[in-house]
């Protein structure tokens, strides 16, 4: 008997030995977990400095002039930042207010309204549009929708806000031909419904049951359901899955560059052609040389600030969604 017990415990001890872990490979764990974030940092870090580098001729030729300035002529030499930042802007503002809140109202459907043979299907449908190439969203917005678009929106619009204060302004058309900062917010909003669409659905599919099922036991309708429950319960996500929406419309370029237009002008039309820093970078890089390459570096430059900045914000809103 005795020697059985002592058996056990040695046993007992091997067992225990044997799960004690190395502190050699608790150290190489711990170096290459290191060592792949420092990694990225220094690979951020690396191209922002080239970007920078190659961007410096144009800030010390234009100064902070080149952020206000709206000229671009190759020619004289002369070139300013402001229409591609603000087309970048505003056609990224227009994706959102358009993508978001139908974003929001598939990502509902398909957790509180859509019955249980169609969420699939659904679900997968929504998802295969993230999968299709930029170029594609592109060709279409150009030979399809743009027609289309000029033909019953941009012409009938036009004709009736013709001469109107501020809408009249804001919503004419010199020439309908179907591209400009309108169709290149619509088609990035058509970008960005899958992602947002997507990381939703999934937020409010983890929401606890009980806290739904709650809510309808004390007479709540499906609307006061989401608008009080689902959403406040999932807006930390929400905001950071528009935040990736954000970020994925600011730095799209090839099909931006089929349906902008890529005038350099400003315009107080949406339905006017316009620029973008990514869409000017697209269609200049490759003829580009001496000052014009630096001012598209530049302007890449200014696109990585851009982004950085909304990531610095989107960290805000998070945290105080959390507070709150």
């Amino acid at each position: 008997m005795v020697a059985l017990s002592e058996n056990v415990a040695m046993a007992a001890r091997r067992e225990v030995a044997r799960r004690a872990p190395s502190p050699v490979g608790d150290r190489i764990f711990r170096t290459a977990a290191f060592a792949s974030a420092l990694l990225v940092l220094l690979v951020l870090a690396g191209i922002l400095g080239s970007i920078a580098y190659g961007g410096w001729p144009a800030f010390q030729a234009f100064g902070p002039g080149f952020l206000v300035s709206s000229a671009w002529n190759v020619g004289r030499e002369e070139y300013g930042a402001l229409v591609a930042i603000i087309g970048t802007l505003v056609s990224a503002l227009l994706a959102l207010v358009i993508g978001v809140p139908i974003s929001l109202g598939i990502a509902i459907y398909l957790t509180q309204l859509c019955p249980g043979w169609a969420r699939r299907p659904v679900s997968m449908t929504i998802e295969l549009l993230a999968a299709v190439p930029s170029i594609i969203y592109g060709m279409w917005g150009l030979f399809i929708f743009a027609p289309l678009f000029a033909r019953f929106v941009q012409i009938p619009v036009s004709n009736l806000v013709e001469g109107l204060p501020i809408v009249g302004t804001l919503f004419y058309a010199q020439v309908p031909s179907g591209v400009g900062i309108l169709t290149a917010g619509i088609i990035l909003a058509i970008m960005i419904v899958p992602f947002v669409a997507s990381i939703t659905r999934d937020m409010l599919d983890q929401i606890p049951t009980v806290l739904r099922e709650s809510a309808y036991g004390i007479g709540c309708t499906t609307w006061e359901v989401v608008r009080h429950v689902l959403i406040p319960q999932a807006s930390v996500s929400i905001i950071g899955a528009v935040m990736l929406g954000l970020g994925r419309a600011l730095g799209e370029t090839m099909a931006v560059t089929f349906v902008i237009g890529n005038a350099n002008r400003l315009s107080p039309s949406i339905f006017d052609p316009g620029s973008t820093i990514a869409s000017r970078i697209a269609n200049e890089f490759n003829e580009a040389d001496g000052l014009q390459l630096s001012s598209l570096m530049a302007l890449g430059c200014i696109l990585f600030v851009v982004t950085f900045i909304v990531l610095i914000i989107a960290r805000l809103l998070v945290r105080r969604a959390k507070v709150a």
